[in-house]
């Protein structure tokens, strides 16, 4: 499965080489692969690379949102150019109940593009994933730029209205069983039992 980002949040065209991510079956996960240009903007979080960094949405990120749209539970993985990442477990709209799971990330980087890859184990999701949106962020102050895989429509953008992420009724129909065959079931989680 293989996305690209050609819209920013509003849905207007970005104006870049756009982001892409690859979804591919893993060993004991789902491999994700990112491919982007590197913007350098803002610098590199102040934090150690490979490791889990609160608040990495303020930086240059990609992140990757798999939901259960019933019962509105989603993972959020957001993965920075720099090798820090961010995984959060949400249930209901932005409430946040783990987060700064570990994660092994592959980060290669040049002075125009970028590419990371991680194997998302499958005890992150939760039950039931049916819907996925992904998400690209770059720039500071003004030149700030939020893009999406599936944007808010244009006819459905009110006056002043901000970004945001979590507007689930935005996500769009998700299926493993694309990537693995129809007769694959989704490993049970332990971590999302609540």
């Amino acid at each position: 499965m293989l996305f690209t980002i050609e819209h920013k949040w509003n849905s207007e065209p970005v104006m870049h080489e756009p982001v892409t991510i690859s979804l591919k079956h893993g060993n004991n996960g789902l491999q994700m692969d990112i491919n982007a240009p590197f913007f350098n903007d803002p610098p590199a979080p102040p934090g150690p690379s490979g490791q889990p960094f609160p608040g990495l949405w303020d930086y240059e990120v990609v992140e990757a949102f798999f939901l259960n749209s019933e019962k509105e539970q989603y993972l959020e993985v957001e993965i920075c150019p720099h090798g820090q990442h961010l995984v959060l477990f949400l249930s209901k709209r932005r409430i946040i109940w783990k987060e700064s799971l570990p994660l092994s990330v592959q980060v290669h980087k040049t002075s125009r593009k970028w590419e990371g890859s991680v194997i998302l184990p499958w005890d992150y999701f939760p039950p039931s994933v049916d819907q996925f949106n992904a998400y690209a962020i770059h720039g500071s102050d003004t030149k700030r730029t939020y893009e999406a895989l599936y944007p808010i429509p244009q006819d459905a953008l009110k006056e002043g209205q901000q970004p945001d992420f979590h507007r689930l009724e935005y996500f769009r129909p998700f299926s493993f069983c694309t990537l693995m065959g129809k007769k694959w079931k989704q490993p049970q989680s332990c971590l999302w039992k609540m």
